[in-house]
Order: C-alpha cells, then structure tokens, then sequence
C-alpha cells in the first residue's frame, strides 16, 4: 500500500532540490496560476469540444470545459481531502495534514485545467490524423525511427502530448515547459506506461510519455511514489490522484454535452429533463423539491442548467463517497474501473444518457463534418513538412515548405527530435489556425496575410 506522506512533492521536475515558496501563494496554487496565463492553456478556447464553434448559440469549447472540470476536481479533492486528514491523522505528518486540508484541491483544479492541454485541435479526429500520417507512410518513415519511437507517432496520443508540453523546453525558450510541480503532472498521467507497453488494462489503454519525456516522466513518477509495475517495457501503477481528475473530467463532458445538445435543439427539454430526474433517483435521492422548483423555471435553458447543476452536486458527493469507501483498494492498486463508470453501471439513466449522446451529439452531421474536416486538415500539414524535414537533400520546395515552420520549433538532432518539433507546432494550433494555415499551403487562400 502506497505511503500517504510521499504522495505528493511541491518539486518542480527541472528543479534538482525543493525550496518551499516564500510567498503568500502556495507551490500548488502557483502551479495553478501558471496554466491559466499560459499560451498552451489559451488556446483551447479555440480548440473543439464537441461542436464546431455555432456562431449564435454558446457551447463549450476546450478551454471552458476545462475550467468546468477544474471547478468539480476541486470540490472532489476538498471532499477527499477531508476525508484523508480525518480518517489517518495518525499516520500523517503536520505537513501532510496541511496538503490533504488544504493543497491537494488545488493539486487537482490545476490537474484537471491542463488535463485537455495536448489534445490537437479538431478533437480525437486531431490525434488520429496524427497517427494514421504515419501508419499509412511506414515504408518511406519507418526506418528514419527506433522502435520506441516509431511507437510513439504511430499511437499519438494527447495525455503524452500534455507531458510533453508541460515538462519539455522549446528553442529560444527560459524554462522547461510550464515548471509545475511533481504532483500536479502525477495527477494527470492517467496512462503511465510508455506507447510499446498498452494493453488492455485500464491504465495502458493509452500511454502517458513520449520518448522524448521518458526521464521527466520516470522521476515524476519516483518523486511522487508511484508503484512501478515492470521496468522493461516502463509502467507504473496509476497515481491515487489521477482517479479524482479522471471522476471530474467524466462528470463534466458527459453532462455538459448533453446541455450543449440541447442548447442547440437537438434534443428537447423534455427528454433532457427526464433523464437528469432519473439520475437523481438512480443515486437514490428524492426528487420532489426538485421537479417543485422546475415548475417555477419559465426558461428551458434555465430548466437544463438547474438540473445540470443538480446532478453534477450529486455526482460530485457519490464520486466521494466511492472514493473513500474504496480508498483501501486505490492504495494498494486493487481497483479496475472509475467511479463514473461504476456508477454508470448502476443507473440507467445514466446509459441512457449515454446512449442518446451516441446517437444524437457524437453521430450528430455537425460533429462528423467537423472530424472528417479536421483528419484531412491536420493529415495534409503533416505531410507539408515531415517529408522536407526528414530528406537530407532539401529540394527548393522543401526549403521553401520550411520556412513556414516558426524558428522554435526547428529542432536539431535525431530525426525523431525533428519531427516532433513539427508535431509541437501542428499539435499546438488552434482550429482556426489550422484551417487558415491548411487553405494557404494547399493554394485555396491565396491572400496575402501578416
């Protein structure tokens, strides 16, 4: 069973010692304020949840959906953390006592607002793009790369994408990434596994770390005492936290993206509402007083946002009290699904939430215009550049092709050095940037822009 005083670490992963801050913020909370004024964390407000931007009607975007996720992570952890300095104060230092009391909520809002931060733009269609460019060029790519690395750009991944860009230094750039404490980037690595190492388990469905951030990601995980599963392929166990981050950032997209559906027309107030009500009776609460203040809610909208609300404050408190009942089992690495998940499994509702996403948000011609759109979009600027980067004997065009890639993202070094500088600046744009970036290369915008 893991130790509950060499949990967490107030170290930053350039940093080869610890000097407690002196000022009136706390190590964590400055980890916090350094990805809200963070360019990474700027721009998923142009980056796709779900549905493309509307014009009119407001949905969630990345960056609002992570905000939304920081808010519920930062009630779980209070809950949690509560529940930790109560139940073993007689195992815990009076510096541990503090972290569960009062650090670790802001360990898990700042996990939970850069927990999206590598995702490319367009979505999971984003990452695909990224991957399938290399699976369906292997003959000419493959032998530029070892195994290991042509692994990681076969499986791209966002969650290894989001290490990458918190911990890695760019050309031209002060510091290593965003400087963040160990513990904050333990409780995002919901996959801490390198990419030769996924399986079926729910820790390696994914993996968590590039080759590139394999010793950030390895002495994170020693700092914050994570339990190492094997040393050849790297796996560890998943960090306690990252449960917590993982319950907020389900509760939110599930929910919220069935207000945005609504918002939008896709599906009436009527359904909407009856399901909400039904996971409220499914958690075993009574609904009256609810279903009473809805009769006074002229507003449709108004309607589902008071129900969201409801459900999220419910969701929030069963998540928690899971989470200690289980608390035992999440120590000693004895627990194979999330708490959503386990609750999903219990209310019907709830599946049939899920079941009317499928059908009528995810399947919704909107949201496969905008995937199939964005696939081909970052598909075609990968193939701009990866080719002139990788060929010694540049051609004009490939020269040319270039010297569109900003100075700080030419990389020297291996071949895979290069080319994941192409993917730092590809991964990095936002949806609009992309698609003006993809019209100019492919000669359908020929303005001249500055």
């Amino acid at each position: 069973m893991q130790e509950l005083n060499s949990l967490y670490s107030p170290l930053r992963h350039f940093e080869e010692s610890n000097t407690l801050s002196q000022e009136s913020r706390t190590d964590y909370q400055r980890d916090y304020d350094r990805i809200i004024f963070s360019s990474a964390f700027r721009r998923l407000q142009n980056k796709t949840q779900v549905f493309p931007l509307p014009g009119s009607v407001f949905v969630h975007n990345r960056l609002t959906h992570s905000l939304e996720v920081a808010s519920v992570g930062r009630s779980l952890a209070y809950e949690i953390g509560q529940f930790i300095s109560r139940t073993y104060t007689s195992s815990l230092t009076e510096e541990s006592q503090y972290f569960y009391q009062h650090s670790l909520q802001s360990v898990i809002s700042s996990a939970c607002l850069c927990h999206d931060i590598g995702n490319p733009a367009f979505g999971h269609s984003g990452e695909d793009a990224i991957a399938s460019y290399f699976t369906k060029n292997e003959l000419v790519l493959k032998p530029y790369f070892n195994e290991k690395q042509w692994a990681d750009l076969i499986n791209f991944e966002g969650n290894a994408n989001a290490i990458r860009i918190l911990t890695q230094r760019q050309t031209g750039k002060l510091s290593s990434g965003l400087g963040l404490t160990m513990s904050t980037l333990s409780a995002i690595a919901k996959y801490p596994c390198e990419s030769i190492a996924k399986s079926k388990d729910i820790h390696r469905k994914k993996f968590g770390f590039f080759q590139s951030e394999k010793e950030n990601f390895v002495r994170m995980a020693k700092e914050t005492n994570m339990i190492q599963e094997s040393h050849v392929p790297i796996i560890y166990k998943r960090h306690p936290f990252v449960w917590i981050t993982e319950s907020a950032d389900d509760i939110c997209y599930n929910i919220i993206d069935l207000e945005d559906a609504h918002r939008l027309g896709l599906v009436p107030t009527e359904q909407v509402e009856q399901i909400l009500l039904g996971v409220i009776k499914d958690v075993g609460i009574e609904v009256d007083s609810t279903e009473s203040k809805l009769v006074k809610i002229s507003n449709n909208n108004e309607k589902i946002s008071y129900l969201r609300a409801k459900v999220i404050g419910i969701l929030v408190q069963e998540v928690s009290k899971r989470y200690a009942d289980q608390f035992e089992n999440i120590l000693s690495q004895n627990i194979e699904s999330g708490f959503y998940d386990q609750i999903l499994h219990e209310s019907p509702s709830l599946k049939k939430l899920l079941d009317l996403s499928i059908s009528k948000i995810y399947n919704n011609k909107s949201v496969v215009q905008i995937e199939n759109a964005g696939y081909n979009v970052m598909y075609k600027l990968l193939d701009h550049f990866v080719g002139p980067t990788l060929r010694d004997d540049k051609s004009k065009v490939d020269k040319m092709a270039l010297k569109l890639l900003p100075p700080q993202f030419h990389y020297t070094g291996s071949d895979y050095e290069k080319v994941m500088g192409i993917i730092d600046f590809i991964s990095g744009m936002t949806d609009n940037y992309a698609t003006d970036l993809y019209r100019k290369v492919q000669g359908i915008d020929m303005g001249m822009s500055f």
